[in-house]
Formats: C-alpha cells, sequence, structure tokens
C-alpha cells in the first residue's frame, strides 16, 4: 500500500493513457481521493479500471477550498493516505491545489508529488523555442490595461515565456502582445496539447495576431520567445524613423520601423513624437 500522506496526483491534460502507472496505484490505493473536478477524476477512474468501491471521493476546488480542507487535514492527521487530482494537468500549476499544500506543510504532514504530464511542458516541448529558461505566467489579468502592464514587464525577460489564455480572450492577448513584445517575437500557439485535434501555429507573433482574429475552440497555452540583447540604438531608430516619416503617417512609420530593426513600439512611437515636435 501507498504511504500516508497527501499524494498530488498528475492527470493527462487530454489523452487518458499519459496516465503514469504510479498515479493509477495511487488512485487505487489511497484512502480518500480528493479532485477539483470530481466527474473528471471519476471517469478517468472508470477507463482505467480503478474501483472507487466505498471510498470517498471528495470536491476540492477554488469555491469550497476554505470549508473542505479542514476536513482533508484531518484525515491527513489521523495518519490517512490522501490523493489530490487536478482537473488536467500538475497539481499547483495554475490550479486549487496550493493551498492545501501549504496547509499540510505548515501541519508538518507528509506532502509527495505524483508526476505526470503537464501543459506547461508540453507546449515548450513542441514550441520550438529555447528551453534553458523560462518563465510560466499563468492566466495574465482578463482586463486589458492590467495585462498590458504585465505583458509590458514580459516583454524584457530574455526566458522563453508560457502563458495560458482562455479562448474568449486569446485575440485581445495577441494583440497586446504584438504591442508590448515586437511583431517579429517568435512564438508558438498551441491548441488542444495531446488531443485529437492537436494544432500547434508556429510564427512571429505579429502573423499569429493577424491569423487568430476570432476566438478558437479548445486550450491554449502561448510560448513567446525571450527578449534578444538589443542590437539597435536611439541612433538607429531615430535615423530609420526620419526616413519613414518622410512618406508616411506616424502610426505606418512606428510600424514599418518596428518591423525593420525589432525595437519596442512603445520605444519607437516616443520616439516618433519627439521628432515630428522637433
Amino acid at each position: 500500500m501507498i504511504e500516508p500522506g497527501l499524494h498530488f496526483v498528475a492527470t493527462p491534460i487530454g489523452t487518458a493513457d499519459d496516465i503514469t502507472l504510479r498515479a493509477l496505484k495511487v488512485l487505487r490505493e489511497a484512502d480518500v481521493i480528493a479532485a477539483e473536478d470530481t466527474r473528471r477524476t471519476r471517469h478517468l477512474m472508470d477507463i482505467h479500471g480503478v474501483p472507487l468501491g466505498a471510498r470517498r471521493l471528495v470536491a476540492y476546488h477554488d469555491h469550497n477550498g476554505a470549508r473542505i480542507r479542514p476536513r482533508l487535514l484531518a484525515e491527513l492527521a489521523e495518519g490517512r493516505s490522501l490523493a489530490y487530482a487536478s482537473d488536467a494537468g500538475t497539481p499547483l500549476v495554475a490550479d486549487p491545489g496550493l493551498k492545501l499544500a501549504q496547509a499540510a506543510i505548515e501541519a508538518g504532514l507528509p506532502v509527495i508529488s505524483v508526476p505526470g504530464p503537464s501543459a506547461v511542458m508540453a507546449a515548450l516541448t513542441v514550441a520550438g523555442l529555447p528551453t534553458d529558461q523560462f518563465y510560466f505566467a499563468g492566466f495574465l489579468p482578463p482586463k486589458a490595461t492590467a495585462r498590458r502592464v504585465q505583458l509590458d514587464m514580459l516583454a524584457q525577460l530574455p526566458a522563453t515565456q508560457v502563458l495560458f489564455e482562455a479562448p474568449s480572450r486569446i485575440v485581445g492577448l495577441l494583440s497586446d502582445a504584438v504591442q508590448s513584445h515586437g511583431a517579429p517575437r517568435p512564438a508558438a500557439l498551441c491548441r488542444e496539447l495531446t488531443k485529437k485535434f492537436e494544432e500547434i501555429q508556429r510564427h512571429p507573433l505579429g502573423t499569429l495576431a493577424a491569423q487568430v482574429s476570432a476566438p478558437p475552440k479548445g486550450e491554449l497555452v502561448l510560448v513567446i520567445g525571450g527578449a534578444k540583447a538589443q542590437a539597435w540604438t536611439e541612433a538607429d531608430i531615430d535615423t530609420a524613423l526620419t526616413i519613414a516619416l518622410r512618406d508616411g503617417s506616424v502610426k505606418d512609420a512606428v510600424n514599418l520601423v518596428c518591423e525593420t530593426i525589432g525595437a519596442p513600439k512603445k520605444v519607437v512611437y516616443q520616439r516618433a513624437l519627439a521628432l515630428k515636435q522637433d
């Protein structure tokens, strides 16, 4: 039998066969099972022939966590084994399990990882972007102003960035990312990872934003390349803008210069306004 303690069980993000043998053993032998979505966890267990029997399957999510946590901690304190399964993927990664883990650690109770599928790692695997350094940003704020502030900060990171987003907001995210990171920045939009209709679009951010004009269906992960060492100077921007402004509007000149030398749009726009004023 598995040892007593809190076992965080990674579950498939799509294909049910991606579950590990160890995860199945824990689900089969745990005294109590907690799940973000009990219906999905029960369905996964049924697929793999793991009986629930007389054991308890407890719902634990953002809305009931404060109420259910003491009950789960009491089970652990009495020496039982508790398996926690997230909706999909690795627990604690954009998942309500964090407070449960913190509470168990604070109480001196065993916390055990049962690793496996992760949308973050799956996206990095197929994106074709550097993985020696990466930053997981999760879901950015839904409001445009707050989202742009965070994107401006992310744009300066040399590490590859991994973001989750809902289909209804991906168009806005891509549009804002073009403004913060620049249209030439390499990126990959991963849809329905490990599922039947998996799709990976690998293009510069500007191309992705132009192609994704309506909310797509399915789960999405956006991977953006990190910032490269600055290869341009303010003098380079001014020279390029001086030429571009002769025959075009400020907007057209800024877009052209950004695409040509890869400088951030915000910087180029400010210089364009200064040159116009002069």
